[in-house]
């Protein structure tokens, strides 16, 4: 099991068949039980206190999973505060949501919208934080541009029998929206947006502004 600080309320926690076989838990029938599994979520979350100090007490979480193909589950969990689960109810116990993504992977171009250049830059961090993904192996062409104080990020001619683009999508649903993929947008952004970086986006974004 593998434990990742994304910011003060989010983590990744990344988790191998052979994690899942310790704990006696059924792979294929893992979502629909999840819920269930209390004492597994209770030892993820005690683990994640204990090595990147994620305290969650009196917070309520919200917990995203994504699983690829070989089975290797990624959990996003996001606290909240007790000042804001107590808005809705008085809280005395974690409450927990699991919500699973569904990508589409055969796509071969992407568009997606960040807020801010930080969050640019918080997402070229975690994928270089993350082991075995090559960028250039998903695709040689990727840009960043600005847009009505908007930034986007256009991915094209992605290779799609690349084995960790599941991977990259799940990091992409964590701190990207998609957005638009119609050849007029990407018109109208190529002819009125301002180009940030042209090409190797991502990369340049790790080498520029991820301290190494």
């Amino acid at each position: 099991m593998k434990i990742e600080k994304l910011t003060e309320n989010k983590i990744r926690v990344i988790v191998k068949p052979s994690d899942l076989d310790i704990k006696n838990l059924d792979i294929r029938s893992f979502m629909t039980k999840a819920l269930k599994e209390q004492n597994f979520f209770t030892n993820m979350l005690k683990k994640a206190k204990e090595e990147v100090g994620f305290n969650t007490d009196g917070c309520k979480l919200l917990i995203e999973t994504f699983s690829s193909s070989d089975d290797i589950f990624i959990f996003t969990i996001t606290k909240y505060s007790p000042q804001e689960s107590q808005k809705n109810s008085n809280v005395s116990n974690k409450k927990l949501t699991v919500k699973r993504k569904t990508v589409n992977f055969l796509s071969n171009q992407e568009i997606y919208r960040f807020t801010n250049f930080d969050e640019f830059c918080n997402f070229c961090e975690c994928i270089n934080n993350t082991e075995n993904l090559d960028i250039k192996s998903l695709s040689k062409n990727i840009s960043l541009y600005l847009y009505n104080d908007t930034y986007y990020l256009i991915i094209k001619n992605i290779n799609t029998s690349y084995q960790y683009r599941k991977t990259f999508y799940s990091i992409a649903s964590e701190f990207l929206t998609p957005f638009s993929c119609s050849n007029s947008f990407e018109s109208k952004l190529l002819e009125h947006g301002t180009a940030i970086m042209k090409k190797n986006a991502i990369t340049k974004g790790i080498d520029y502004f991820i301290s190494k």
